[in-house]
């Protein structure tokens, strides 16, 4: 199968030599997953955390307010660049058109073409900035609703009475999403989401917290209105710093985007309007303007948590955190909103023209103790009902140059701390460096700092990247990155150290043809057996390589394919994985139909390899592609009318050599997976 995969991709990569010049379409989301998403290692449910960053970007920012945080918080463009469009906007008076920025020379043209979807211009009474708000509000065009339906066809066991009583599904397979959300740059912004999770009960039980769908989020806010900066009402997030304390629940790992992605912006509180149930507060968070360099950030926030409840008796303890906000089965049921979590914090912000400082503190208190199985590796994870961190962040601007860095302390335990510079050392050379270092028992439950661990705990590293413009055609980016890990941790029962790079080149050839080939390299100890008492580990070595050609083949048809190998070293094995995948889209007027064809190869599960998926509107898929088989995509958008657009989508995977798919509740007996979707989207 592999040979036959080689010769597809050898023959399509010779047809696109002949390749002729048309114009690039809008940026497809599969640009951003490439560049910005980190390589996927931890078995993590990718599409709802990458889903908050899709949100997002939905809101373009108004090029006339927006601040510095938030214009480095899209991941575009440098801090250098972001000081070239503010100090324009100081010199020359606000923008008139998102096509000045190409006036501004440190802005290249290819990181204007991505800047223009996700940034408007609008004068104050274009914003509605001299009426009331609720006129505001129900003149804005900026609005939504989606609804949202998602099925697997196939009868999975967990609805069947091959299961057992508690591991049985008590509700339907349908998987239902409700999302509506008006807001204005700036201003305001208004909005709710509803799901239910396929196999989740749809039932109205005020007394008991159901109210129909099994997840409900609101969220009202009001920006700049005199001294008040910021003011959210319901559910929202917090960036502050480097993420080390307060941090959004997306967090941008090591990957292809080299320079600006490893620096958090500290853009202060946004409205939460994710599905993904496991990283926002809820309550209120206001940030008020004492000065007109001092900011006072502070919100209270109480909201119910799922916990695995501990095995003995008590009910007034739980083994660990349930992240999936999945309430399908019994025992999912029995730990639904199991502890009650209280959040309270205040922060204090000093910002020039050159400076963004504060100092922080934030407590958390769960109305049960979190005890853990006692186990050697987890010996210094928090346990208890109550932490309490304080903490520093400074962001500084020196010539070329942003510094930026965070220092934390767990009181009665360890601390963590992150520093690094950006800078551009001459028009084609960026280069970036960070350090951290985060203690084996530093807590914090809401941070995005970067670590190599999915926790900023147990962890040292030094972090190099740096990217070279060779023409305006082509680049070359990489990074290095050396760690340590003091202490024991999951699945490597001694003190180890590690390290990883990356090497990526771009090359547009035309404006209709763009490539990139990338390497990557990871070494990180493991334990040799499963036997717990046994504590040898062993290096395990994992590669990747991948390469991609995007094809305008006219103004309607665009093609991509890309092939993408990984192997995995250890104990003297070497296993392998392989996925080709061609795409094609056709955009005519009123609909588009995208189109997938993929097949894989994995030695095991060690190989997986996560590509991205083309979906609706605002949904994420990143599915891994393990074992043998075969993966279809096809959607449909049909435009109804210039305020109503539609999606229709269907994939399948289908696998050479089983007969059974999944785990647990989730097995098809069958050696195919088809999964439909639906979705329309009406602006009011």
């Amino acid at each position: 199968m592999k040979q036959s995969i080689l010769s597809i991709w050898f023959i399509l990569y010779c047809a696109y030599a002949v390749a002729q010049d048309y114009p690039r379409q809008a940026i497809d989301p599969a640009q951003w997953a490439d560049e910005l998403f980190a390589a996927q290692s931890d078995n993590l449910n990718y599409a709802d955390l990458y889903e908050n960053y899709l949100q997002l970007l939905a809101h373009p920012l108004d090029l006339n307010t927006a601040t510095a945080e938030q214009l480095k918080a899209l991941y575009v463009l440098t801090p250098a660049q972001v000081n070239a469009l503010l100090a324009h906007r100081e010199k020359v008076g606000p923008f008139y058109s998102v096509y000045e920025l190409q006036t501004i020379e440190a802005i290249r043209k290819e990181d204007f073409l991505k800047l223009v979807p996700l940034v408007r211009v609008s004068d104050e009474q274009t914003r509605g900035g001299y009426r009331a708000w609720w006129k505001r509000i129900l003149s804005e065009e900026n609005n939504y609703l989606v609804m949202r339906y998602s099925q697997t066809l196939e009868k999975q066991r967990g609805y069947t009475n091959a299961s057992t009583e508690r591991s049985r599904y008590q509700g339907t397979p349908e998987d239902l999403l409700v999302r509506f959300r008006v807001s204005r740059p700036g201003d305001f912004s208004l909005g709710f989401t509803a799901k239910k999770d396929a196999g989740e009960m749809f039932t109205w039980n005020p007394s008991n917290q159901y109210y129909g769908f099994g997840y409900i989020s609101l969220h009202a806010q009001m920006q700049n209105k005199g001294a008040i900066k910021n003011l959210i009402i319901g559910d929202y997030q917090c960036q502050f710093g480097q993420g080390l304390m307060l941090g959004s629940v997306f967090g941008i790992g090591k990957n292809g985007e080299t320079i600006s992605s490893i620096r958090r912006s500290n853009v202060g509180f946004l409205p939460y309007t994710s599905q993904y149930e496991g990283g926002y507060m809820r309550g209120a968070a206001i940030s008020y303007q004492v000065h007109k360099n001092i900011l006072v950030h502070t919100f209270l926030s109480s909201r119910a948590r799922d916990g695995n409840l501990s095995q003995d008796s008590s009910l007034a303890t739980v083994s660990s955190f349930n992240y999936s906000g999945l309430h399908r089965t019994l025992n999912e049921l029995n730990n639904r909103n199991t502890l009650q979590e209280k959040n309270a914090a205040l922060m204090i912000n000093f910002k020039n023209q050159f400076i963004d400082a504060g100092i922080m503190a934030h407590h958390t208190q769960f109305d049960k103790s979190l005890e853990r199985s006692p186990t050697l590796y987890n010996s210094f994870a928090f346990q208890g009902n109550t932490n309490t961190n304080v903490g520093a962040y400074l962001n500084a601007i020196y010539a070329n140059a942003t510094f930026f860095g965070e220092t934390a302390y767990t009181l009665g335990h360890g601390w963590g701390a992150v520093a690094g510079v950006i800078t551009n050392v001459s028009p084609a050379l960026d280069i970036s460096i960070l350090a951290r270092h985060y203690a084996r028992d530093y807590y914090s439950f809401y941070t995005n700092a970067l670590a190599e661990n999915s926790l900023p705990q147990n962890e040292s590293g030094i972090y190099w990247g740096w990217q070279y413009r060779f023409s305006k055609r082509s680049s070359l980016a990489g990074y290095m990155d050396f760690f340590e890990f003091p202490w024991l941790k999951y699945r490597s029962y001694r003190p180890s150290q590690g390290s990883e790079w990356l090497l990526r080149y771009q090359y547009k050839a035309s404006r209709k043809v763009t490539l990139f080939v990338q390497v990557k390299e990871e070494i990180k100890s493991r334990n040799q057996t499963k036997d717990t008492n046994l504590y040898q580990v062993s290096s395990g070595t994992r590669r990747g390589f991948t390469s991609q050609i995007d094809f305008v083949a006219t103004r309607q048809l665009q093609l991509k394919s890309r092939v993408q190998f990984s192997s995995f070293q250890f104990n003297g094995k070497t296993t392998q994985g392989m996925v080709l995948m061609q795409d094609a889209t056709f955009d005519a007027a009123r609909f588009s139909v995208t189109a997938r064809y993929a097949l894989f190869d994995t030695d095991d599960y060690d190989n997986r390899i996560y590509i991205y998926e083309p979906d609706t509107w605002l949904a994420f898929s990143f599915p891994a592609y393990s074992g043998q088989g075969i993966r279809n995509l096809l959607m449909l958008r049909y435009r109804i009318t210039k305020k109503m657009n539609c999606w229709i989508r269907w994939s399948q995977t289908r696998y050479l050599s089983k007969d059974e798919i999944g785990s647990g509740g989730e097995t098809i007996m069958g050696n195919s997976q088809n999964d439909v979707r639906f979705q329309v989207r009406i602006q009011f």
